[in-house]
């Protein structure tokens, strides 16, 4: 019989293991200590005394419109090939479902390594990204003035604390990113190798008075973008500037960036930006969804009837009234609806990734009111497009 409880802290490192099993990967010494989870709620599923699936759920704070959210970031889940399709993920995700409710995180969020999959537990795919690469054999010109602001490079040990004012600025800004502590930017961000940059140089730091890069180099002549954050599309306009000017390069890689970053825009000559990949990113889970859509902040006042088919969470199926605007309420109620909507559908519009109209037209979302689902896209607006540059 299969018995799904706590991990102890002695199984952590077999957790490393059995990702490496689960997702076919090599994990190199050097690397196993910043794949560990971190300070993470760790469940097992045990057959006997063998660990055949686990679940990892990190406590973090997600950017949302107009505030930051109490969530579960889920991580190193997966099940044992011998032991598939015996009911082992659904009860490991009830479990995490339960223990989000009882710590009163309303949201959970998780990178998905088969998104056909987290649909099912109520996910929805809530945010994109894009990956570019810019020609850098010629100088880059920029239609955007750059801030002629000094720029300095700083080592990975006084970074956190110079970094992280500009970060979290940009997450008031654009939702979807999750808050960063000081591990966090060491183990993550700052780690000095990466092992999907094979070749490239532990990371570089230049900060701004406005803004800051993070960067790799090869000796390929390659500069690869690791985090760009700016205050102002000038101060964007100067890391560019001075990524692309480095001696002894001629091409920027950059992975992960914002479905509406600017360098596209800004170049003048938009032939030396390449869009090489648009992925789906961050999928997001509505633990409650009455308490999720009240705290959110909305572009304008209006009222809807929902309508929320949720199987997995009882609690959240059912009608809800919510009325958004300064300040939003969403409360049961017997009316009509205006729009029937899954939890997961639900979810990929909560950050303003997903327009509700598209989920009208395509028919995931059924409009009982005409005119609903664009007012609730107006509604559920946001200035700049959702985005995590946090992989977990």
């Amino acid at each position: 019989m299969i018995e799904i409880r706590d991990m102890p802290e002695s199984d952590a490192g077999r957790m490393v293991d059995f990702a490496g099993m689960v997702f076919h990967l090599r994990i190199e010494d050097p690397e196993r200590e910043s794949w560990r989870p971190r300070r993470a709620e760790r469940v097992g599923a045990y057959d006997g005394g063998t660990l055949v699936g686990q679940l990892a759920s990190m406590p973090m704070r997600l950017a949302v419109p107009g505030t930051f959210l109490d969530c579960s970031a889920v991580t190193f889940v997966g099940v044992l090939p011998t032991h598939r399709r015996q009911g082992i993920l659904t009860a490991m995700m009830e479990r995490m479902h339960a223990d989000a409710v009882a710590a009163g995180r309303p949201v959970a969020v998780l990178w998905a390594s088969q998104g056909a999959i987290y649909g099912r537990y109520g996910f929805g795919l809530a945010t994109r990204a894009i990956g570019m690469e810019v020609d850098t054999s010629r100088p880059l010109g920029l239609r955007t003035t750059p801030d002629d602001r000094p720029v300095r490079l700083v080592d990975a040990e006084s970074a956190p604390e110079l970094l992280d004012p500009i970060y979290t600025r940009s997450l008031s800004a654009r939702p979807g990113g999750l808050l960063r502590d000081p591990e966090w930017w060491r183990r993550s961000v700052l780690r000095p190798v990466d092992s999907e940059a094979g070749g490239f140089t532990e990371p570089r730091i230049v900060v701004h008075p406005a803004g800051y890069a993070v960067y790799r180099a090869n000796e390929n002549e390659t500069i690869r973008v690791v985090d760009l954050v700016a205050d102002t599309p000038q101060a964007e306009a100067a890391l560019w500037r001075y990524l692309a000017a480095i001696d002894l390069t001629s091409r920027i890689q950059a992975p992960s960036r914002p479905v509406d970053d600017l360098l596209p825009h800004m170049a003048a000559d938009p032939d030396q930006v390449a869009i090489k990949d648009d992925y789906g990113a961050l999928w997001l889970r509505l633990i409650d969804v009455p308490a999720a859509l009240r705290a959110r902040s909305w572009a304008t006042g209006d009222t809807f009837v929902l309508e929320v088919e949720d199987p997995r969470i009882p609690a959240n199926e059912g009608r809800w009234r919510l009325t958004t605007g300064a300040a939003a309420t969403c409360d049961p109620t017997a009316e009509p609806p205006d729009l029937t909507v899954t939890a997961a559908d639900l979810a990929a519009t909560y950050l303003g990734g997903t327009s509700p109209v598209t989920l009208t037209r395509i028919g995931a979302m059924t409009e009982h009111t005409p005119g609903a689902a664009a007012r609730l896209a107006a509604a559920s607006a946001v200035p700049l497009a959702p985005y995590i540059n946090d992989d977990f």
